[in-house]
């Protein structure tokens, strides 16, 4: 990693609830968690066997705490650890603040205005937090809320008092909202999801690590990364990501906490992922 990628990582503060939260960086090593175990089902024969054993085998030596979702449309696959388990959000609520946006805008059928675009495109391709402020308290806790009934994302809980980067996320949840983001239903319209689809597009360099990595070239991707560091829990470090090539339609998520450091969460990440990738490609 270059010193400008961190000092990249850094001006984009992308975990923290618009410089208003932040406890310190856990001094002491996180304890190893005991050896995950995956669930895995496919239609296509041996690609859960595939799975479930090389998402286990990247995770038996790494420290922390780490959940994991896929959902291949493709093929039927479905992969999961810790499914239920809550995680403070950090950035990946901003894909959740933006979606919550176009559903409310969708009832009156207007469109965003310019400001509401702007303000949008900071949130997710730069991770700008005060953007994601302004988006939340104008959207208010109701909004919110009613947009995850409607998303039946019933395990999320907003962050109370403005602290966006506090909303309580599992990774079922997640799965949810990117599924909604990649087939036609009736709680996004197809123009909201090329909306957000695009952003996540065009996420800054800097901040296109996580679910992205080790997919086959021809593949298209669209992420959302989010990390905070707390007293508690160390390092929350966190990847969202859609993808669609080679054969596959597949959403990723991967929320962890008890991280020593951002970069030892972006590694365990990236290991779950290349192992991913790599079997779905092959299947």
């Amino acid at each position: 990693m270059t010193h400008r990628t961190r000092r990249s990582r850094r001006l984009f503060g992308a975990g923290l609830t618009a410089g208003v939260l932040i406890t310190g960086v856990a001094a002491a090593a996180p304890a190893a968690a005991a050896t995950p175990t995956v669930s895995c089902t496919s239609a296509r024969a041996g690609l859960a066997a595939k799975l479930k054993k090389d998402i286990t085998a990247a995770l038996v030596n790494r420290k922390g705490t780490v959940a994991v979702g896929l959902y291949d449309r493709t093929t039927g696959t479905t992969c999961t650890l810790r499914a239920s388990t809550a995680y403070d959000s950090a950035s990946v609520v901003k894909v959740t603040v933006l979606s919550a946006l176009l559903w409310d805008a969708q009832k009156t059928g207007r469109a965003l205005t310019s400001r509401e675009k702007t303000l949008a495109t900071a949130m997710i391709t730069k991770s700008d937090n005060a953007s994601t402020s302004t988006l939340w308290k104008q959207l208010g806790p109701t909004r919110i809320k009613n947009f995850l009934t409607a998303a039946k994302m019933t395990q999320t809980k907003p962050g109370a008092n403005n602290y966006w980067g506090l909303t309580q996320i599992t990774v079922t949840d997640e799965q949810k909202l990117l599924k909604l983001l990649t087939a036609k239903n009736t709680v996004l319209t197809d123009a909201s999801r090329a909306y957000v689809n695009t952003l996540m597009g065009q996420v800054v360099s800097a901040q296109r690590w996580g679910t992205p990595y080790g997919r086959p070239a021809g593949v298209s991707w669209h992420v959302k990364n989010g990390w905070l560091s707390r007293a508690t829990h160390g390092w929350r470090v966190h990847s969202v990501g859609t993808f669609k090539g080679g054969g596959h339609d597949y959403v990723i998520t991967v929320l962890t906490h008890g991280n020593s450091t951002m970069n030892y969460g972006i590694t365990t990440i990236q290991g779950v992922a290349k192992v991913i990738h790599k079997d779905l490609a092959a299947s």
